[in-house]
């Protein structure tokens, strides 16, 4: 534990104060489960000397040979305070991975001028880790944040119509930027980086970011579905004469009524049912879908019409991916400006009858007076 009302002046600045060392004892009795949604709680006594006040933060070293992950540390009897929060939510390697020490601190809010000054060392420190120094190979239990740029998008080992522009340095070219993930220089451009293959998916991202075992499952198996969803219709495509068109609105509804159908029966149920990962559970739809099947909009699921009303085009263009398209009605009937050589006439059919039966009582003209 670290005071935050005591120092002591080392040659690295004033830190806070020290307590004594505590060790975790008889974790290897304590049973923990294997599921994710389950926590394991240990009990671990601290001495603390009053006198140092209340503690802002505690040093954590892990000596197992595998990493854990700390959700909260809650301090129980702290003279003159009484309960303490540590909230930490963050994976614990095994110490020798580690340049220093990781530090939590107390679950309360500081600006830098309010810091603590026992604490203030300690919280500049984790700052440096936590930016890098720009160099090296970053692991899964580093825990760097930096940016780099985008220059790992060609392949100008493959031949010169492989290489890409670098994305983020240059007036052309000024942003976006990357994740830094240090791997080694292009054995052809030392200005880029080398990439991956296709398939590995160990990229960089520091290990607090990365998804849990299980939404990565589910990630998986979704891209599987989404993969399934565009395979299908590319192999139908070989037999349609039209393949970049529909041919009729049932094309259309096809799209939501695939899928593969699967069988029902006892020892299917019992499969499912066994199934560890939520992501294959739902690749095989416990709820009787279909695997690799779209999901249907909204606004069709009861009424298959429902999207040939006008007030649905209304939503749909206000809801739209570019609203701002829409502008206000300068005259009466419309009229299209472009060229009606090219696109002939551009003069609007629509009448007023059908218009102000819509307008609440108004007539065109009062309307553009308003």
């Amino acid at each position: 534990m670290i005071s935050n009302r005591r120092y002591n002046l080392t040659a690295n600045g004033s830190r806070g104060k020290l307590g004594k060392e505590a060790y975790l004892e008889h974790w290897v009795t304590k049973f923990t489960s294997l599921s994710a949604k389950d926590d394991a709680m240990f009990n671990i006594t601290f001495d603390w000397d009053e006198s140092m006040g209340v503690p802002g933060a505690f040093i954590i070293r892990n000596h197992h040979h595998s990493q854990f992950y700390l959700k909260k540390v809650t301090l129980e009897d702290v003279p003159g305070h009484g309960q303490l929060q540590f909230v930490c939510n963050s994976w614990v390697y095994p110490a020798h991975r580690y340049k220093n020490d990781r530090v939590f601190f107390a679950y309360k809010t500081y600006l830098p001028c309010n810091t603590p000054e026992p604490l203030r060392a300690y919280r500049e420190d984790e700052l440096t880790n936590l930016r890098g120094d720009g160099s090296g190979t970053l692991k899964e239990w580093d825990r760097v944040y930096d940016y780099a740029l985008y220059n790992d998008l060609g392949s100008p080992e493959k031949g010169q119509e492989y290489a890409r522009p670098v994305l983020g340095d240059s007036k052309e070219f000024p942003y976006p930027r990357r994740g830094r993930t240090g791997r080694e220089p292009n054995e052809k451009d030392p200005n880029s980086e080398s990439q991956l293959p296709l398939l590995n998916l160990n990229i960089y991202v520091p290990r607090d970011e990365r998804f849990s075992h299980v939404k990565f499952l589910d990630f998986i198996g979704y891209s599987f579905k989404s993969l399934g969803q565009v395979l299908i219709p590319e192999i139908e495509a070989v037999f349609d004469e039209t393949i970049n068109e529909f041919d009729n609105f049932q094309d259309v509804h096809k799209l939501y009524e695939g899928g593969i159908k699967l069988p029902d029966g006892h020892a299917l149920k019992n499969t499912r049912e066994c199934l560890p990962w939520e992501s294959f559970k739902n690749l095989l739809h416990l709820d009787g879908g279909r695997p690799l099947q779209f999901p249907t909009p909204d606004i069709i699921k009861n009424d298959r019409t429902a999207w040939r009303t006008d007030e649905e085009f209304g939503r749909e263009m206000l809801a739209g991916v570019n609203p701002v398209i829409i502008r206000r009605l300068q005259e009466f009937p419309p009229a299209s400006k472009l060229d009606p050589k090219v696109y002939g006439n551009q003069n609007s059919s629509l009448t007023r009858d059908q218009i102000e039966k819509n307008m609440n009582g108004l007539t065109v003209e009062e309307v553009f007076r308003h």
